[in-house]
């Protein structure tokens, strides 16, 4: 789902994950007129579930202008589009954060992903596409397990693509957030989606009401969102179009192109478990620093950072802890190609899951 915006531990776009929430202020309750009546009623003054026609609001004819002046849409074709939008309660609801209380807990989300019939179910698809897979690695440097693990955690290697139609959801999501703190920044986000998903429609020339994928607009094997699609998603099956919906393969090199794109480093590692000083609380400085790799090992080794075996000394890396409810943290030493990860994602239990799926998958292929 790649969108990317969530918090450090948000599930992935296809778990969904990846990425933010929706529609609505409810502070009028005693507004009754008939939707047709509301053009110029702002959203703020609208109950979401009493208006459900997004052609009648005020920002949603605010956003066909613009698209008709930037993109030349055809106004009243898009006004009729997006007519057809229905609200997607349950893709609020799905987007509404997490009650606070509950701790972090790296083994339980780890479970979820590396489980025996994902495993399974990774070998075949491994087995069934292993020259695309190779080519992958050949022309992006990206190893297969790699990208194997991506998919396997975002779809089940194509299972659980989704069920919401992708109109439907991004326009929910961008004219009705939940009241948090992040709410005008997910709007924005989701409106530029809903502008992608009709421009990706255009270009295509395919009804954007066929598009179907995740509560957050998510779509395919991959769970690329629209923008990620017409931004990072290649035909690597050179069949004259990029499908990521029933194309695996396009799959496969998407997920490497997208990776390459966001900084993925040929050759490199992902990660190396450590130790932190237990005597010390230097290292803490280290902890929360953005999803990059930027400190050097010696500094980190000073600050009391003991990795578990002899690491590159020319590399930039990250710390990473992985917290684990009341079991003590996980700390593990993130590269740049553990970061280029989390770009798909923005989570360390993304990432970390991802890695080991594709070496769990790896392993019993080799058997």
């Amino acid at each position: 789902m790649h969108f990317s915006i969530f918090s450090k531990f948000a599930v992935s776009l296809s778990a969904l994950s990846i990425f933010v929430a929706v529609i609505g202020d409810a502070n009028a309750a005693s507004l009754k007129k008939p939707a047709v009546q509301v053009r110029k009623v702002s959203l703020q003054q609208q109950d979401a579930g009493e208006f459900a026609n997004f052609a009648q609001w005020k920002e949603v004819s605010d956003f066909l202008d613009q698209m008709a002046a930037k993109h030349e849409f055809d106004r009243t074709e898009l006004e009729a589009t997006l007519g057809k939008v229905q609200y997607v309660d349950r893709a609020i609801q799905l987007m509404k954060p997490a009650p606070p209380g509950r701790p972090k807990n790296w083994q339980a989300y780890r479970a979820r992903f590396i489980d025996p019939v994902r495993i399974a179910a990774g070998v075949a698809f491994w087995d069934e596409h292993a020259d695309a897979l190779a080519r992958a690695e050949t022309q992006f440097g990206v190893p297969a397990d790699i990208i194997v693990g991506i998919i396997g955690v975002e779809t089940v290697y194509g299972r659980n693509t989704g069920n919401f139609r992708v109109m439907d959801a991004v326009t929910t999501l961008a004219f009705a957030y939940p009241d948090t703190p992040n709410r005008s920044a997910r709007m924005r986000y989701f409106r530029g989606e809903l502008e992608n998903t009709l421009l990706f429609a255009r270009e295509s020339a395919i009804d954007p009401f066929s598009l179907l994928g995740s509560y957050a607009g998510a779509i395919g094997w991959p769970q690329f969102m629209p923008g990620s699609i017409r931004r990072f998603a290649v035909d690597f099956n050179n069949d004259g179009k990029i499908d990521l919906r029933d194309s695996p393969v396009d799959a496969i090199g998407s997920v490497a192109n997208f990776l390459v794109q966001h900084g993925w480093k040929s050759g490199e590692p992902t990660a190396f478990p450590v130790s932190v000083a237990a005597d010390s609380n230097i290292w803490e400085a280290f902890i929360g620093q953005g999803l990059e790799a930027k400190f050097t090992l010696e500094e980190l080794k000073a600050a009391g950072v003991s990795p578990a075996m002899e690491l590159p000394s020319d590399m930039p890396y990250g710390l990473v802890d992985l917290q684990n409810g009341l079991e003590p943290t996980e700390y593990w030493l993130g590269t740049n190609n553990f970061f280029a990860i989390t770009k798909y994602n923005r989570s360390f239990f993304y990432a970390m899951s991802v890695i080991d799926l594709g070496r769990a998958v790896r392993t019993a292929r080799s058997r």
